[in-house]
């Protein structure tokens, strides 16, 4: 279990620089339709030699991404993956962690809040700072954060079906591969419909640009391939639990690499989902104390069972008149 915990952990950090990275090239004028595009299909190709060789037969982003818990545990329970018992606590404890996650995410999305700066600024800067924020509607971040929530019930939704493929069929490259096939497709469809004015985006200049579509690929092959075996080794919710890692994460690198503002709704908002993570991570934890613990006494009444209905191969002699 300790493998697949540290394995998400490190998938969580290379999403969240993916995400760093990207913005930076975004910057420069990289199409996110076109980075989305080359990022699957190369990522496609990155992962045929694997597929061959074993079966040869930024921040508001993140901070949405960990609806996904939330999502997943409300798929899991309509699917049958997961069972919620009122009477239990570790059932309540997952409810109450899911509920908990929305709220905070929620809060990032329609709450922005004061920036929180490492340096306080001059007196000109802070008022004029102020002033856009009271001053500016947001309709782009609330819609953002719809679009982005959307994106999450579909992780939600593909985690479900990924844990289902990956225990009949033990094959996650080739899972991976499959899917991202009709994704790459998807995508480039998308993209000659959205850049059909501006047909230099598919050719990406040098830099910043290609770096990012080059680590994007081995990103998404790597993060899809590993999140597939772990969501057939530990099932759905285990593996969409991670996902608030990548607040605390993208708030770090963002501040450090990108020079982002850190504001105050997302510091609420990122507690908020932190707690209710880390609320169903208890009751998950007590969950599989308790399973072990059935099988553990289910095992010693199996072997006391069989040794009652022993029979001696050997009678006593001595009964023998």
């Amino acid at each position: 279990m300790w493998v697949v915990i540290v394995l998400l952990m490190s998938m969580e950090l290379m999403d969240v620089s993916c995400n760093t990275l990207s913005k930076a090239a975004m910057a420069k004028g990289m199409s996110n339709y076109i980075f989305t595009t080359y990022t699957h299909a190369i990522g496609l190709f990155l992962l045929l030699p694997f597929a061959f060789l074993f079966h040869s037969s930024p921040t508001l982003a993140s901070a949405m991404n960990n609806l996904s818990p939330a999502f997943t545990f409300i798929v899991a329970i309509i699917s049958r993956m997961e069972i919620l018992n009122l009477r239990a606590h570790s059932s309540l404890l997952k409810l109450i962690g899911t509920l908990v996650s929305i709220s905070g995410a929620f809060i990032v999305t329609f709450y922005q809040g004061l920036p929180i700066t490492v340096f306080p600024p001059s007196p000109t800067e802070a008022s004029l700072s102020l002033r856009n924020i009271l001053q500016s509607d947001q309709p782009n971040w609330v819609l953002g954060g719809f679009f982005l929530a959307t994106s999450s019930i579909f992780l939600s939704l593909s985690f479900v079906v990924k844990t289902w493929v990956a225990r009949d069929f033990r094959s996650e490259v080739l899972i991976t591969i499959i899917s991202f096939f009709f994704e790459t497709i998807v995508a480039a469809l998308i993209t000659l419909v959205a850049e059909r004015d501006n047909p230099s985006v598919w050719v990406p200049t040098g830099g910043i640009v290609l770096i990012a579509i080059t680590f994007g690929a081995l990103e998404v092959a790597v993060v899809n391939t590993v999140q597939t075996w772990a969501c057939g080794k530990e099932g759905p919710l285990f593996v969409a639990m991670f996902k608030p890692l990548q607040m605390i994460l993208a708030v770090i690198m963002g501040v450090s690499f990108l020079h982002d503002v850190l504001h105050l709704g997302s510091v609420i908002g990122g507690t908020t989902i932190a707690i209710g993570f880390y609320t169903v991570m208890k009751g998950k934890a007590e969950e599989e104390t308790r399973k072990e613990g059935a099988e553990e006494n289910r095992l010693i009444y199996s072997s006391e069972t069989s040794a009652d209905h022993k029979v001696p191969l050997l009678k006593d002699k001595s009964m023998d008149v």
